[in-house]
Formats: C-alpha cells, sequence, structure tokens
C-alpha cells in the first residue's frame, strides 16, 4: 500500500472516528460485530465468531489486524485472553478503548501498519482479521503474520473476495466517490491471495458466503430479513459458491 494511500486511509478513518464520539465518549454501540449487520449479510461473522469461540484457548494470546474502532473485537474479548489489537488509525484505536473501558478484559491496543509490526518473532497464538487484508501489500502482510504467529498458531480471517463482478463494480464506484483509496481495489483478496495464507499451515478450512448477496436487500424489502438471509444460504449451499462469493472464511491451524 502507498504512503500517500495509507495516509488518506488514516484520515478517514480518524474522521470517522471522531464523528462516533460525543464530548470525547463514545456513541453508544450495542450490538457489536454480526448483529450490527442486516441478516442476509450476517452468516460470514457468525461463522467468523464461532470460529474464535471454538479455536481459542486459556493462555494463548492474540493479535487482531486492523482492528479500526473494535466491531470485531468484542468476539476476541468473550475468549477471556489477551488481545492486542492494532490499527493504523489512532482515532479508531481511541474509540475502541472507549467502548470497553468498562468491560473487564486484557486488552491492549497499538498504533501499527500491518506490513511492518512492531512485534517480536513468535509472539501469538492467533491472529485475526475482519476485514482488513487490502490495506497492506498482501506479500509484506503475509510475511509478517507467519513472522509473529508461534508455531502450532492459527489464523483466523473474514474478508471480501474479489472475483465476482457485481461486487468489483460496487467497489469500484465506492473508490469514485471517495469512500475508499485505489490501493484497497487492487488488493481486495482474490482465491490466489487464499491460498497463500494457507501456506506453512497444517490444517485450512475455507467458506465461501454470498454469491447472491447484491440482490438480497430487495428480496429482504419484499419478504423480511430472515427470508433473505434463508434464502442467501440457501443459494450459497446450492450452487457451492466459490468465486461468484462475496465473503470468504479461512481458518488455518496448526503453523508449522
Amino acid at each position: 500500500m502507498t504512503e500517500q494511500d495509507k495516509l488518506l486511509e488514516r484520515a478517514r478513518y480518524d474522521a470517522r472516528a471522531q464523528s462516533q464520539m460525543i464530548d470525547n465518549e463514545p456513541v453508544a454501540v450495542i450490538p457489536l460485530g454480526s448483529q450490527t449487520l442486516p441478516a442476509y449479510l450476517r452468516t460470514p461473522y457468525i461463522f467468523y465468531e464461532q470460529m474464535v469461540a471454538e479455536l481459542i484457548q486459556p493462555n494463548q494470546r492474540i493479535l487482531e489486524l486492523g482492528a479500526g474502532t473494535g466491531l470485531h473485537t468484542w468476539a476476541l474479548l468473550q475468549t477471556g485472553v489477551p488481545v492486542t489489537a492494532i490499527d493504523i488509525s489512532p482515532d479508531s484505536l481511541s474509540l475502541l478503548k472507549q467502548k470497553f473501558k468498562n468491560v473487564p478484559c486484557n486488552l491492549k491496543t497499538d498504533v501499527a501498519d500491518m506490513e511492518n509490526l512492531p512485534f517480536d518473532d513468535s509472539s501469538f497464538d492467533v491472529i485475526t482479521s475482519a476485514g482488513s487484508l487490502s490495506y497492506g501489500e498482501p506479500y509484506l502482510v503475509d510475511a509478517e503474520i507467519r513472522r509473529v504467529l508461534r508455531p502450532g498458531g492459527s489464523l483466523i480471517c473474514v474478508d471480501s473476495l474479489n472475483h465476482n463482478p457485481v461486487y468489483l463494480v460496487n467497489r469500484w464506484l465506492h473508490y469514485m466517490r471517495g469512500n475508499r483509496s485505489k490501493s484497497t481495489l487492487k488488493r481486495m483478496p482474490d482465491l490466489a491471495r487464499i491460498g497463500a495464507l494457507g501456506e506453512g499451515f497444517s490444517s485450512v478450512n475455507v467458506r465461501y458466503f454470498g454469491s447472491m448477496s447484491f440482490a438480497m436487500q430487495v428480496v429482504a424489502r419484499l419478504f423480511g430479513q430472515n427470508t433473505a438471509q434463508a434464502a442467501s444460504d440457501r443459494i450459497d449451499q446450492l450452487v457451492g459458491c466459490r468465486r461468484s462469493a462475496f465473503k470468504f472464511v479461512i481458518v488455518a491451524q496448526g503453523f508449522a
């Protein structure tokens, strides 16, 4: 990711975090995680949260890449193990800390670039990411994941896939409106990136979601959110979506 794009993204997310604060206190943000999304978009994030809850063990340490304002940090904190949340946006991390200031948890935040993590080798048992993979140069981010992950460690990520032409056009429109940088368009994960993420792990499970998510907003308006969610999930099961998917979750275990 270019330095100019990093500055643009940091300014954008700093401004977004500031807009959610009133007198240096966070605007109420309940619920968190998958529950903040329309029902027809929740399934990949629900699966991500389930994997976090099932796989993370006591006495482990978690690193969350691109934590932002903590939308998906709550799922990590609920495991009860130490969590280090990093992001390039200092104001986003300030808001994250404010959100959880009254929650008994072992949370640390660091303003950091995922291309150059400020941690020693083999520092973490689990590395997670929820939608942040496109904010760094893939080969640099992947190298840093491998460097700071302990032997036997795990990687759990949920992100967008970059093959379906409908979603490609939508992301380009967001770029034209100034809602994302050009670098993120180029670095949105594809199947090759998913394959690269799984290298070096003894077990890799990838699931794909949302081949028809773009149509579900209309279904939700006509028949309701729950019907749209059920229809989206059923279509994914029938077509076995992969290249057509909107989202994917990768769970890689047993880092060597």
